[in-house]
This record gives structure tokens, C-alpha cells and sequence, in this order.
């Protein structure tokens, strides 16, 4: 993404002010450390002048795009955004726990789930809400709907982080 949205000098830049155990080398089908993405992501904000936040929301739309690419199968078999959201928790990541055995992903829990809106949960020790509303987004602009995200950080519980996200779709008013 560093390397299409901003340049590859960017991309070596951030890599060579970032203290990377790969050395910025990397693959698909690896599972990496949590920290380097945070060094990368930090850097590319103090060389772009890009708040991290929304860094990481920039990257998780662009990450949502890869993945309709690369796995199309996945996101092909959902009709619209709650359909896929609601089959994170129990379909799609355990899809991607097959692939990538050592990823620590998220966990996520309805709250609510109806034609008009869908409450959920964000939990990781991660706290990358930013990027999740990001892939949220992507979701959101791959299946072309009109809804609104209201999002809520919620008390944490131990080394966990809560988000709350509230998405409402646009009511359709016919005259």
C-alpha cells in the first residue's frame, strides 16, 4: 500500500527507520510480529504528516481490496455488509486461522442484528480499532451501501481493548 499510495522511497524510508526483525521482508503467507506493523505505521505518519489513526483506517480499506482480490471466495459469498460482518466471528476467521495458525485476531460479539442495523463488539489486545473501522469501510464500499458507522470505545476488560460500532443502513425514501 506504501509503495502505490505514497512512493517507494516512502516504503524503503519507513522500513530503514524501523526496527524490524525481518528487515521489512515479508510474505503472504507469513505471520508477523504486531510491533512492526506499529513501527512501520508510526513512522509513515512522522514521514507523511499523516495522523496514525488514519493511517491504519487507509489501511484497512486498501486491506479489505486485497482481500475481495485475493480471496474472492470469501466475500463473494455475501450478499451485503451484515451478511458478511455477522459471519466474521464463526466463518472468516476461522477460514483465516487455517491459513495463518498463529494469527491473533480479534473476537467479535453481536449485540443486535436486524435489516436496518447492526451492533457489534471489537475485542483485541491489539487495540486496532482504527483499522477494523477501516476494513468496515472497505466492506461498506466493496458491496456499495449507504450506511452511517457510529462508533464507541468501550471501559476496557484486562488487557483487552472494547469498541463498540453501531452501523445504520440509509432508509430508501421513495416519492
Amino acid at each position: 500500500m506504501v509503495e502505490s499510495q505514497f512512493s517507494v522511497e516512502t516504503a524503503d524510508a519507513i522500513i530503514q527507520s524501523s526496527s524490524l526483525s525481518t528487515h521489512g521482508a515479508y510474505t503472504s503467507v507469513g505471520t508477523y510480529p504486531h510491533q512492526e506493523m506499529v513501527d512501520l505505521v508510526s513512522n509513515l505518519s512522522v514521514k507523511t504528516g499523516i495522523a496514525v489513526p488514519d493511517l491504519l483506517q487507509h489501511f484497512g480499506r486498501h486491506l479489505f481490496g486485497r482481500f475481495v482480490e485475493i480471496h474472492p471466495g470469501m466475500t463473494n459469498a455475501f450478499s451485503d455488509v451484515f451478511s458478511l460482518l455477522s459471519a466474521l466471528e464463526n466463518t472468516i476467521h476461522v477460514d483465516v486461522n487455517k491459513l495463518y495458525r498463529d494469527a491473533e485476531l480479534p473476537t467479535f460479539s453481536y449485540e443486535q442484528d436486524n435489516q436496518q442495523k447492526m451492533v457489534f463488539i471489537y475485542r483485541s489486545r491489539r487495540r486496532m480499532a482504527d483499522f477494523a473501522q477501516g476494513l468496515i469501510d472497505g466492506c461498506i464500499a466493496h458491496f456499495k451501501e449507504n450506511i452511517s458507522i457510529q462508533r464507541e470505545e468501550l471501559p476496557p476488560q484486562g488487557e483487552e481493548a472494547l469498541t463498540r460500532f453501531t452501523l445504520v443502513r440509509a432508509v430508501d425514501v421513495k416519492h
